[in-house]
Formats: C-alpha cells, structure tokens, sequence
C-alpha cells in the first residue's frame, strides 16, 4: 500500500480534530466531581480579608484619639528572648507621625533626585518630612536642601548622615540647580544646610556664598535662611557667607556646654559655635542670627539656663527646642522623653529672657517650617519699615532742595 501524503494525513487529522469539537460542543456541562473536595479557608486568610488595609496605617485621621491624660503617659515593654528579657520605654503618643503617602511628597522629591539634590529631611531621617514636604501645593511644603553632598566628614553622636574621610568631590553645578529647584517650587522662605567638609580648604564657605547669590538673582523676594557648620572655628568663611546675601544666620550648639564633648564630634565645641554666631551677627548686624538645643540627652535645668544666658550675650535673637530622637542603636541612647508641658515651659522662659522668638516643641527641629513662617513675618516687617523711612528721608530731602 503507498504511503499516505503528508498533506492528506494533516488534513485527515484536523477533521478528526473538528468532529470531536462539535461532538462535544452540544454536551451538557457535566457537574464538578463532587469527590475531589476544594481546600476549605484558613481562619486566617478570612480574618486577613476583613482586616486593615494600607490606607489604615498611614491615614492617622481614620484612627481613634487617645484621651489627652492617656496620651501622655509614658509606656513600657518587655522584650528580647527568655533569660535575657529588659524593660524598655515606647515612643510616645506625641513624636509619632504619619507616612509619608501624598502626591506633593513624591514630586518633590522627584524634583530632588532629577537635579542631584540631598535634603537633611531624609538624611537626617527627619520626623516632620511628612508635614514639611506635604502642603497641599509646592509653595506651601518645605524641604530643606543639603549642600556639599550627603557625607559629612564628622561623627556626631546623634546624628544619622553618612560620614567619612575623604567625601566625594563638591559638585560645581550644585549652586545653578538649587537655585532652579527653589524657583520651581516658588516659596517664600527657604532653608539651606550642609554637611561639614573639613576637607575643603574654607570649609565650603565660597560654595555656601556661590549658592545663595545664585537663588538671589533669580528669586530676589525669596528670604533665605543659611544653617552652617562652624567651619572649623574659621571667622573669615563666617564673614563669607554672612556677606552673601542671606537673611538668616543659623548654627546649632545642638546641647548644653557640658554635654557637648558626649554629643558632638571632638572638633564641634560650644565656645566655638558661640563665636560662629557672634561673629555673623558683628558682620552683619541686621541678620537674624538663630540656634537649636536639643532636649533629653541628660542635660539640667541650670545647664539650659547657663546655655540661654551665653546666647543671649551674643544677642542671638531665635533659639529652638526639639526632642532628641535616636535615629539607630548605634546612635546615643535618648535619656529622657520630654512632655510638652517642659517645652511650652521653656518656651515662655526665652522669650522672657528677650528672644525674639522661640519654637519649642517634641517635633520642633531647626529647620521647622512653623519658625519660618514667623521669621519670614518679622523680616518682611524689617523690610517694610527701611522702605519706609528711605522714602521718608528722599521726601525731605526734595522738599529742603526745593525750599
């Protein structure tokens, strides 16, 4: 018998294939076998169906308040495995905070990362980043820009920025987009701080200066508020960045004279940051001049009231109180969680020393958006009244020249 073409041996396949198709097209589904049983739910995958979704966890206005007396107590909890088991305090009611999860938030750090931009809001792991940086628009969010790269070339105790030796070189574009990213958002106010880079001859301070001229020329309305280092005792950088064009001088004693060698790095020193800001202020006496102390390191009521005495002698006019939270294990232990009533407390007392203002809070840090918003107020009153007493005198100057 010859053999069947390849052709007709396809063709007589795909009838065969048809005629089982319409043989069991017209079938009635027959019924599922009631013998191979389906795997009954889990009480868990129930519970997990009805329980919390994300949104539960970082939306804090869906969650219940706890009375006011509640709140404020201080919580413990045991942990660690049997044997080895301690007693530690909970984070308070009052320095938690929500995630960050808002559209505002996510462009604006977009526009950080477009332009090879740091922030020591998330550096510093800040807990206000979700307040500060998710205003219902750009012009009303903060964020805080960190000059001179994300290493810092010291290691303080309480702070979680990377630190090293030798950094990466400064980027020389850094001026021209810092500028451009703070003309994009169009604020009012804006911050800068920077890591220490004793690397550096000056210390950073001609970059300092180079990037506060460049927001200037092209946002000359907007106040700009420079937090610097100490530029290793150096006046002639302070002088520098003084004379730049900026409106407010910041630098942070961070603690008290006496726990400054415990909390700081050995080259910080509290005389010396006192020179910082004094010598800013003999500068350029119409700066505002500006410091932070954090609290619950250990320190005393006379120690604060030593260190408020020695700003004041230098005619610092805002000072700050912030709650020192530990950003890792490896950093300082915090020895104490301050209620606010203590804040409030000290609050009253600087301005009843003579600060100009005082922000003092569990979540105030020195870059706060709430102190801006008052500074930016007195300086545009400042800024008001020279306008007002230039057109004064250029009055009585036309009417003695006419006369």
């Amino acid at each position: 018998m010859p053999p069947v073409p390849r052709s007709l041996r396809c063709l007589q396949s795909s009838r065969r294939q048809i005629n089982r198709y319409f043989a069991t097209a017209s079938e009635i589904p027959s019924a599922p076998d009631e013998s191979r049983s389906t795997r009954p739910k889990t009480t868990f995958s129930d519970k997990l169906n009805t329980g919390p979704v994300f949104s539960s966890f970082v939306s804090p206005a869906e969650t219940s308040q706890l009375p006011a007396e509640e709140a404020l107590q201080l919580r413990t909890a045991t942990v660690g495995p049997e044997g080895n088991r301690r007693t530690i305090t909970r984070l308070p009611e009052w320095l938690k905070t929500p995630i960050p999860d808002n559209q505002n938030y996510k462009k604006i750090k977009a526009d950080l990362r477009g332009l090879n931009l740091h922030t020591v809001c998330e550096e510093a792991r800040c807990p206000n980043i979700s307040d500060c940086w998710g205003g219902s628009d750009k012009s009303t969010a903060t964020a805080t820009i960190m000059l001179m790269g994300d290493t810092c070339t010291r290691g303080c105790r309480f702070c979680s920025v990377k630190t090293s030796r030798a950094p990466a070189a400064v980027d020389p574009h850094e001026p021209e987009n810092t500028a451009e990213a703070l003309s994009r958002w169009g604020l009012g106010y804006v911050v800068l701080t920077a890591v220490d880079r004793d690397d550096m001859p000056d210390g950073g301070a001609a970059h300092w200066a180079e990037t506060i001229m460049k927001i200037k020329q092209k946002r000359p309305a907007t106040l700009v508020e420079a937090l610097t280092g100490d530029f290793a005792g150096n006046l002639a950088g302070v002088e520098k960045v003084a004379l730049s064009g900026l409106d407010v001088y910041a630098h942070n004693v961070e603690t008290v004279e006496a726990l400054t060698p415990f909390v700081r790095d050995r080259r910080a020193t509290f005389r010396q940051s006192l020179s910082v800001l004094e010598h800013a202020k003999k500068t350029k006496p119409s700066l505002i001049t500006k410091t932070s102390i954090m609290l619950g390191l250990g320190e005393t009521d006379e120690q604060l009231w030593n260190a408020l005495r020695e700003l004041r002698k230098i005619n610092v006019d805002v000072v700050t109180f912030g709650q020192y939270m530990r950003p890792t294990k490896r950093h300082m232990k915090v020895e104490e969680y301050v209620a606010p009533a203590r804040f409030e407390l000290w609050r009253q007392r600087a301005l009843d020393m003579g600060f100009l203002y005082c922000a003092s809070g569990p979540l105030v840090r020195s870059s706060y958006k709430a102190g801006e918003a008052f500074i930016e107020n007195v300086l545009k009153k400042r800024a008001s009244r020279r306008d007002t007493v230039l057109s004064q005198s250029a009055t009585e100057r036309q009417s003695v020249s006419r006369t």
